[in-house]
């Protein structure tokens, strides 16, 4: 069977402070309902500078700075220990808020986003020095004054840009009346399309691929592009393959909550092995609203925000080169419409099902990326260690199959068990987050076999009580390639002939 191959993966964060106040959903509500709440009064002393967000170990493992073993041995919670991180990863970047404010401008093609005239100045200065968006910086305009833009702001219904706490910008409605081009709902989409661009980008300089050369895009964080004719009619994919030079690429984006990268991994997966498509960028920028969800939890815990980034993510499926790994498109696990919803019936469809079609027990596969939830995140939060109460799922399911002893239990969930890394930006956690770490394990490393598995939660969209997940196997490449089967194939039937013919002018006599 013709399968396609994981090439690589680039992961970035953007430390955005002021986008907690003015853009996460927990704190845009908590002005409304209770706007002289204490925890809005004290908000930034709670906020941490970019040099903290560098140096914290889970940021540094998301960027492949510091490997999820060593992570693994550091103790939690993590933020208490002391590290020192870089902004560069081998994976991609940690950028600051400064320079993101330059990519919003660039990534804005309807002169949406204006930025006060010295602090556009600023930004530039800032960005000509980064070696991925040198050639844009001209599109960061002149700027405007800023009674200009406090005046679109009272009167337009803009939505304003701050940076260390002052006004330095805003971005403008689309439309005066349509509420899904309104001026909250275009920032929430530009800062995806923008977290893309730099993941994508990301993605082409690490891996040196030639951006003419791919040609499907699939774009699937969880915002939703569009007007009232069409709310979520798209296309982030394209818009963002057009600002990384794709230019022979289509695309389209898919949505299926948390679980939407996992879906658009087994989709790309398909698509290249069915011959569709030969290089297919799977892409995801990151979501305003989940700045600071989780804030007064983490505040309660003596913590600070953690929630304090953006994430993106880019990853490209190509055809079977020998080397790289396996994406087994036709081994695959779903949550069916039947399956049910505890955790159980979760767990055994996306798991197990795998397991039996592949004639594998539990034990066989080396990694089962979940939900990679940063626990110093979910812990103050109520939900616990998220990646290690899947893993003790995936281990009882084992034990139900007899695959492993329940006194093996433990030690199956500590010699399997990852830490979770990523930050809880919705989709980006959702099994993906190891697919950097993929190539390497499954290449040179010590695993043979991974699982990647996103979940979501439907009942989020008031449509289904339904939960959603799927599941795939990916596995170390055999060295066959599509072409080395096909020459085997016809060496095979060459022989098959030959000997035929010869059985046959052995037997066959004339009377």
């Amino acid at each position: 069977m013709n399968y396609s191959t994981l090439r690589g993966a680039s992961y970035v964060l953007i430390h955005t402070p002021d986008m907690i106040e003015h853009n996460g959903t927990t704190q845009t509500i908590e002005k409304i309902t209770t706007p002289d709440s204490p925890y809005l009064a004290n908000l930034y002393d709670n906020i941490r500078r970019y040099d903290e967000v560098v140096n914290y170990a889970p940021n540094q493992t998301f960027i492949g700075n510091l490997s999820y073993q060593e992570l693994k041995q550091i103790p939690q919670p993590w933020v208490n220990q002391p590290f020192e991180g870089k902004r560069e990863g081998k994976f991609g970047e940690i950028m600051p808020e400064l320079e993101f404010y330059g990519l919003l401008q660039i990534a804005d093609v309807f002169e949406l986003v204006h930025l006060e005239e010295n602090f556009a100045l600023t930004v530039r200065e800032a960005l000509n020095s980064h070696p991925l968006f040198k050639a844009d910086v001209e599109k960061i305009k002149d700027g405007k004054k800023i009674d200009w833009i406090e005046k679109d702001i009272a009167e337009n219904h803009a939505e304003g840009l701050y940076y260390e706490r002052e006004l330095v910008g805003c971005v403008s409605p689309a439309h005066q009346i349509d509420t899904n081009l309104n001026a909250h709902v275009m920032l929430e989409n530009l800062v995806v399309k923008a977290s893309g661009v730099l993941a994508l980008r990301q993605l082409i300089d690490k891996h040196r691929i030639d951006p003419k050369e791919i040609d499907y895009v699939i774009e699937c964080s969880e915002e939703a592009c569009g007007d009232m004719n069409q709310r979520g009619g798209g296309n982030f994919a394209k818009s963002i393959a057009e600002l990384c030079g794709c230019d022979h690429a289509t695309g389209a984006d898919m949505r299926s909550f948390c679980a939407g990268p996992t879906h658009a991994l087994i989709t790309a997966a398909s698509l290249v092995a069915a011959g569709t498509h030969k290089n297919v960028v799977i892409v995801a920028g990151g979501a305003t609203a989940k700045l600071g969800m989780n804030g007064k939890s983490h505040i309660g815990k003596d913590f600070p925000i953690l929630e304090d980034v953006l994430g993106g993510f880019a990853t490209l499926i190509g055809e079977n080169d020998g080397v790289h790994p396996i994406l087994r498109h036709d081994l695959t696990g779903k949550h069916e419409v039947g399956s049910g919803s505890s955790p159980q019936a979760v767990t055994t469809a996306l798991i197990a099902s795998i397991l039996e079609k592949a004639q594998l027990t539990i034990k066989d596969i080396d990694v089962y990326s979940v939900e990679m939830q940063n626990p110093d995140i979910t812990k103050p939060a109520g939900a616990g260690d998220v990646p290690l109460a899947n893993l003790k799922m995936i281990g009882a399911i084992g034990v139900l199959r007899k695959d492993i002893e329940k006194k093996e239990l433990k030690d199956f969930v500590e010699e399997k068990a990852l830490v979770g890394w990523a930050p809880t930006q919705g989709h980006i956690p959702s099994g993906i987050p190891y697919l950097g770490f993929a190539t390497e394990d499954l290449i040179a490393g010590d695993k043979k076999r991974a699982m990647i598995v996103g979940k979501g939660s439907l009942f989020l969209g008031r449509m289904t009580n339904l939960f959603d997940g799927v599941s795939i196997l990916i596995e170390r490449n055999s060295g066959k390639t599509a072409e080395g089967n096909q020459q085997d194939l016809e060496e095979l039937v060459k022989r098959e002939v030959a000997q035929a013919l010869r059985s046959f002018a052995a037997n066959f006599s004339i009377e």
